[in-house]
């Protein structure tokens, strides 16, 4: 099948290549001609495991094509899926003008081509409020008189496993208006499924809806796990033993409820805030994701608080950073846990110097004020403390004897809980995690710390 794929960020490259991956010819339109030369050149824009050897292949066998002309991309192609952004407002409703802006260019190609070309799908693939769909359906037929079909193909990829995702989903969700657009989908999506895993076709603001349900019902996992974190922290109590209590239930499982510094990225922040939008617009107040949303905020001040509280004023100190992504396997920053905490940092004084394995250049033009270090050890220099904050692999298990001969003080703030108590005990370092008692809490002149309780089971 001939696919357009309207846009080559994060959901139309890896949508793009996947599809080119099993045969499909594809071609990538984008406003940016840097951005495509450099994609004709085989380089991804972004940094996905897997994405860059995906494209040079299909690009060598003539499957991946990208360009700057509207027209041509849309004159061949069967189905046109859109891919655009979908910033948030300030008030947190999703910005559509992109995507109604490619509805019209749609509208405008198939004019041009007349009605004796093939009828063309139109597949929006971007994250958008219920009902969106429907609106560039009917921006198009304001336009032109020549049928198409109309489809909501919600986009499930975890960045940093997003190729995996796509080969191999868990389900697939298409919504169409008739049978004809259905089975378009489905001839589609079927070498995908070949283990059994479904292929829903239901009506398209059912499946705009699911793609924000799937969303707001993780983030409020992550959200749960971090109240209850702070709530052992209050009590003495651990979370890694709390979670695995509570998580050996079949019914709760243990995906997404793992204590941290809350969730961060392009999606789950957005989307959480685009749900509370659309109660908002309608009358209904979205109780349960507002709180989902303070909840997740209110993390990174906690978590800050811990630190002055154990060390003081900031002011004049060095803080390392491992860690800038939101998670690991990605180069995103957006909403970043880390970017909150440095933010803070830097705000009250402090120098911050930073380490990620392939954040830093975002980071670079995020924060240009960050130190950014050669290497993990190098970030802890002249450091008064470390804070983790990205659960990267070279992080779980560092030579904690270059830490402690970097880091004198061997204070360490661990927004991901990678360490054992145990073990940080007979190493001698004091540590900080998450909804878990502190190892050895320092006691800086100008801190609050306070004086431990009994020790709870190690972990």
């Amino acid at each position: 099948m001939h696919l357009t794929m309207v846009g080559s960020g994060y959901v139309g490259l890896v949508t793009g290549a996947c599809f080119a991956e099993t045969g499909n010819h594809v071609t990538c339109l984008d406003i940016d001609p840097r951005k495509i030369e450099m994609l004709r050149r085989g380089e991804s824009p972004i940094y996905e495991p897997g994405l860059s050897e995906m494209l040079k292949r299909n690009i060598a066998a003539g499957r991946l094509t990208f360009t700057t002309d509207k027209f041509e991309a849309y004159r061949s192609a069967q189905a046109v899926f859109i891919c655009v952004g979908t910033p948030s407002d300030e008030d947190g409703s999703a910005d559509l003008k992109y995507v109604l802006a490619v509805a019209s260019d749609i509208a405008d190609a198939l004019e041009k081509l007349g009605p004796s070309h093939p009828r063309k799908m139109v597949v929006v693939k971007s994250t958008v409020p219920v009902g969106t769909s429907h609106k560039v359906r009917d921006l198009i037929r304001s336009k032109t008189k020549i049928p198409f079909h109309i489809a909501d193909n919600p986009e499930f990829l975890k960045e940093g496993d997003a190729i995996n995702d796509f080969m191999k989903p868990d389900r697939v969700v298409c919504g169409v208006e008739d049978e004809a657009a259905g089975q378009i989908m489905r001839d589609l999506y079927e070498p995908f499924v070949r283990q059994g895993n479904p292929i829903f076709i239901m009506d398209v603001r059912s499946a705009e809806m699911v793609k924000y349900a799937s969303n707001a019902m993780l983030a409020c996992k992550i959200s749960f796990i971090n109240e209850m974190a702070n709530l052992c922290e209050k009590y003495g109590a651990n979370i890694t033993s709390v979670r695995e209590g509570m998580c050996a239930d079949k019914r709760i499982g243990n995906q997404f409820l793992y204590p941290g510094l809350g969730y961060g990225g392009s999606c789950f922040p957005k989307d959480t805030l685009a749900v509370v939008s659309m109660g908002s617009e309608i009358g209904f107040d979205c109780k349960l994701n507002r709180a989902v949303h303070e909840v997740n905020q209110n993390q990174r001040a906690h978590f800050w608080a811990k630190i002055t509280d154990a060390i003081g004023n900031v002011r004049g100190k060095t803080l390392a950073f491992w860690g800038v992504a939101f998670k690991p396997r990605t180069d995103d920053i957006r909403e970043a846990p880390s970017i909150a905490l440095m933010k803070r940092a830097l705000d009250a004084g402090a120098r911050v110097k930073a380490f990620d394995p392939v954040a830093l250049e975002n980071l670079a033009k995020e924060m240009p004020q960050v130190e950014r270090a050669a290497d993990m050890y190098a970030a802890l220099d002249g450091a008064s403390a470390l804070v983790i904050c990205t659960e990267w692999n070279e992080f779980r298990s560092p030579d904690f004897d270059e830490i402690a001969k970097r880091l004198p003080s061997k204070v360490i703030f661990d927004g991901r809980n990678l360490y054992r108590r145990q073990a940080m005990i007979e190493r001698g370092f004091a540590y900080y995690s998450v909804g878990r008692e502190p190892v050895r809490p320092v006691r800086i002149e100008g801190s609050r710390s306070e004086p431990l309780r009994p020790a709870a089971a190690p972990s």
